[in-house]
C-alpha cells in the first residue's frame, strides 16, 4: 500500500492558516494560476506534501512552484531550502523558486518558466 504524502492531516490547521495569511507575491501570483487559468493546469495553493508545505503544487506535472521573501535572504533559510528541495525533488517533483519582487516586476518571464516547465506543453 502507498504511503499518503499529500495534504496530512496534521498539517491542515497550518496550511488553511497560511492560506488566509498569503503574502502579497503569493496572492498577486495565485490571481494567474488559479482556476486552471495557466494552460489548464490546476493548482494548488499552500499544499503539503510529507510535513512541507509548498506555495504552489501542480498535480498533473509534478510542479512545485516557491516564492522566496526577504526570510530566506539568509544562510540557514538558505541551507533549509535546500534540504527542503532535494527531499522533494527525490520524491519526484520538480521545483522551482522565484524571488517575491520576481512576481510583480517580472511577472511575464516567470509565468513562461512555470510553462516551460509542463512536460506535456500545449
Amino acid at each position: 500500500m502507498k504511503k499518503q504524502i499529500h495534504n496530512l492531516k496534521e498539517m491542515e490547521v497550518y496550511r488553511k492558516s497560511l492560506r488566509n495569511n498569503s503574502n502579497s507575491a503569493e496572492a498577486f501570483l495565485w490571481n494567474f494560476l488559479k482556476g486552471s487559468k495557466l494552460e489548464g493546469r490546476k493548482f494548488r495553493r499552500q499544499h503539503s506534501i510529507k510535513h512541507y508545505i509548498v506555495d504552489f503544487y501542480c498535480p498533473s506535472e509534478k510542479l512545485i512552484v516557491e516564492l522566496d521573501g526577504q526570510v530566506h535572504l539568509n544562510n540557514t533559510a538558505d541551507e533549509y531550502d535546500r534540504k527542503r528541495e532535494k527531499d522533494l525533488e527525490n520524491l519526484g517533483f520538480t521545483v522551482i523558486r522565484f524571488e517575491n519582487k520576481m512576481v510583480f516586476d517580472l511577472l511575464p518571464s516567470v509565468l513562461k518558466d512555470i510553462k516551460d516547465h509542463f512536460k506535456n506543453n500545449t
